[in-house]
């Protein structure tokens, strides 16, 4: 567990040195989810233990993103007194650091099986203005991935910013669709009850205390943050779905997902950052798999050609995305 906290916890400290003293530490915390990664995951291999669930670890980077969310607002927006470059820095590895670290440790606990974990794992998601993600991940996603019914996966040759276009919009109406048919099936429902007020009210909540701490300026810092944080999110969707796609049956229906329907990528010390969330295939293939215990196999799962960091840089460019993917989106996509 010593690797996933190192890889995780080291940026979340450096950033609140950065929000709190300026100085060295902005682009000391910047180059510790950029380059930094980038460097480990080439020239080191080392493979993390799978003895433990992890929740310890999920739970205090938790508590690290509550901490460290009001500091970024703070620091970008209130009297901290950073000048203009370190406030560049620190937005753009807060936004790195949101996106990446704390929607990994978010996506972990919304998968555990007891209430409190889900919730604070939903809490962060509403805290970064995108809790509506919980519904359209657990009741869209995971049940449609790699089919045109889920938003969130990528079709073959749709670039990042069309996807990113489509996807901000139809991951909200799924999610919303999806849980509004799951409550009908119920009973003693009301209005008050639905995820979506709650996620409604903790996105209001998360700009209220934006608010409280530097007033419109708050606020603006807040909605900065939360959709950079959110593109970081739909970037690892993109990466992790483009292209591929199950087979319709003979008997129309869609085949099972399997593991030749995510993209992984296993570099080791980005993979412990993100929680092993770039090892994708098995997260599908068993939701309620702990992270540390999640694997990939290259014979039976796509692996994408470089990390999962490095290949959402190269989605910003989709004519050089395309070229480097599509071919081998051709060789997972041939037919059985």
């Amino acid at each position: 567990m010593i690797c996933y906290a190192i890889a995780s916890l080291t940026p979340a400290v450096l950033l609140a040195l950065a929000c709190v003293f300026g100085g060295p530490w902005p682009l000391a915390a910047l180059l510790s989810i950029t380059v930094l990664v980038f460097f480990l995951d080439r020239i080191a291999r080392l493979t993390p233990t799978r003895d433990d669930t992890g929740r310890g670890l999920s739970l205090i980077l938790a508590a690290a993103h509550f901490t460290l969310l009001p500091l970024a607002v703070w620091a970008l927006a209130g009297n901290s007194g950073s000048g203009v470059s370190d406030k560049v820095m620190i937005y753009l590895g807060a936004g790195l650091f949101f996106g990446q670290i704390s929607n990994s440790n978010a996506h972990e606990l919304i998968h555990a099986g007891t209430r409190w974990p889900r919730r604070i794992g939903t809490a962060i998601y509403c805290s970064i203005l995108h809790g509506h993600h919980v519904s359209a991940h657990l009741r869209v996603h995971h049940i449609h991935a790699a089919t045109d019914a889920d938003p969130n996966s990528a079709r073959l040759g749709e670039g990042f910013y069309a996807y990113a276009f489509r996807v901000l919009r139809g991951e909200f109406l799924a999610g919303l669709r999806a849980d509004t048919r799951h409550r009908a099936r119920g009973s003693d429902q009301t209005a008050l009850t639905h995820p979506y007020v709650g996620y409604l009210a903790g996105g209001a909540l998360s700009l209220g205390c934006a608010a409280l701490i530097a007033g419109g300026r708050g606020v603006a810092a807040l909605l900065a943050i939360a959709f950079y944080a959110q593109m970081q999110l739909l970037l690892s969707d993109y990466v992790q779905h483009y292209g591929l796609r199950r087979q319709r049956r003979s008997d129309g229906r869609m085949e099972p997902v399997g593991p030749q329907h995510s993209w992984n990528a296993p570099a080791w010390y980005s993979s412990a950052m993100m929680l092993n969330a770039p090892r994708h295939s098995d997260h599908h293939l068993r939701p309620a798999r702990a992270f540390p215990a999640l694997e990939v196999t290259p014979d039976t799962m796509p692996v994408l050609p470089r990390s999962l960091p490095v290949m959402a840089v190269l989605a910003l460019v989709p004519p050089l995305w395309r070229r480097i993917m599509d071919r081998r989106v051709a060789r997972w996509q041939k037919p059985a």
